[in-house]
């Protein structure tokens, strides 16, 4: 594990990156091919089984477009491979697969997303793999679950839709107590946090949120070692080549372009949310951030994060019911605040009732267990040039409401 004080710029290592088009374009060429031509057949035998670098086979495998993509995400992490996937989903369920077998167990957060949550609790049983799901900011608690048959402590680095934050360094500690792999799901933080420079083994992202950053595609990654790049991309073993889960290369070459101004949008995004964060907690709204003090996980975040892209973009209040939730997005809709709409890391605020759509998945009993209220609202703050205007159109809501006087 590296140092956590050791400098690591993402947006630099993007920057770096020297990857040009088929005939000198600033921007690499699309790659509109499943398949590639070799001029013998003894390099296309070598490229089948993995014995020659530098060239195509087939799409689904490898292309052009996609190592581009894979290549930049790697710098951003600091690990030294990639691979990219047709969603966040792809991504998560394509590392877990690769690494658990039949009769494993997982350790995981109970706080994490809805669709993750489902996965684990309900789709990887029918493989006789069992999650044990603990409060993954309790360390002891994530030491305890721990079982001779455990391969895989997963969590995220923010936690969905809780902002709870992992102590990346102190789980990668306990993952190698034991001789198992720490997966972290960072699409709340990227830049913010890097988890593989803090300790995780493999990181994961749903690249359709803040790392694209546009809402027209939905996308995944997953960062790690070539070893496990290469295992999940193997012809005969490889998760990801066999359940085919490939990014179109337009989609590839879209984001990649947006990668580079990410490290501008989320500066951006954490400002209004700080900005919005410490004024609705002045006018006595309950507000969830990690960038305020008083926030269990702050002095944690403080001490893994890049503190150049502040706190994050992503904010959680509690109205108490979902009824009262519901009306107050449906007002803040009308008077322009942003969308009622689920997802993150938009140019345009969305905001949902998270039991009622992300993570309604989780049972409601399971809700309550965790500590999320049938109220809450969380928020992804855009990138409003006027973000004091956007705080004044909730505040009247919340007045309107009779939630603050």
């Amino acid at each position: 594990m590296l140092n956590v004080n050791v400098k690591h710029d993402p947006a630099t290592a993007i920057q770096k990156l020297e990857q040009f088009g088929e005939f000198g374009g600033v921007n690499p060429s699309i790659t509109d091919s499943s398949t590639f031509t070799f001029l013998g057949t003894e390099t296309m035998e070598g490229t089948f089984h993995g014995e020659t670098q530098g060239c195509f086979l087939y799409s689904r495998h490898w292309n052009p477009s996609n190592k581009y993509l894979s290549d930049a995400l790697a710098a951003m992490e600091g690990t030294e491979a990639g691979w990219v996937t047709a969603s966040g989903m792809a991504a998560i369920t394509s590392a877990i697969l690769q690494v658990c077998n039949a009769g494993d167990h997982i350790v995981s957060s109970v706080t994490t997303y809805g669709g993750t949550y489902a996965f684990l609790k309900f789709y990887l049983p029918k493989f006789n793999i069992e999650t044990t799901f603990v409060d993954s900011t309790d360390l002891n608690a994530v030491s305890a679950a721990i079982k001779p048959n455990t391969k895989l402590i997963y969590t995220e680095s923010i936690t969905n839709p809780l902002l709870q934050i992992s102590d990346i360094p102190a789980l990668s500690e306990i993952a190698k107590r034991a001789g198992i792999r720490l997966m972290i799901d960072n699409t709340f933080s990227p830049m913010i946090i890097a988890p593989h420079l803090l300790g995780a083994d493999i990181v994961v992202y749903s690249m359709t949120k803040f790392i694209n950053g546009k809402n027209d595609c939905v996308a995944g990654a997953i960062c790690g070692t070539k070893d496990f790049i290469n295992s999940l991309i193997d012809l005969n073993h490889g998760t990801a080549m066999l359940l085919g889960p490939v990014l179109d290369p337009l989609r590839s070459s879209s984001i990649l372009k947006n990668l580079h101004t990410l490290h501008i949008r989320m500066r951006q995004h954490s400002k209004n949310a700080m900005y919005l964060a410490e004024n609705l907690q002045k006018i006595g709204v309950k507000a969830i951030y990690p960038g305020l003090p008083q926030h269990r996980g702050h002095e944690t975040l403080k001490r893994i994060m890049n503190p150049d892209y502040g706190f994050g973009g992503m904010i959680a209040i509690d109205l108490a019911t979902p009824q009262l939730a519901n009306t107050f997005m449906e007002d803040i809709q009308k008077k322009g605040v942003g969308y009622l709409a689920v997802s993150l890391g938009y140019f345009k605020t969305l905001f949902s009732n998270s039991g009622k759509s992300t993570s309604s998945e989780i049972p409601e009993s399971i809700q309550k267990e965790m500590g999320m209220s049938p109220g809450l609202v969380r928020f992804s703050v855009g990138l409003d040039n006027d973000i004091e205007h956007t705080f004044e159109l909730i505040k009247s809501t919340l007045k309107d409401l009779k939630l603050i006087k």
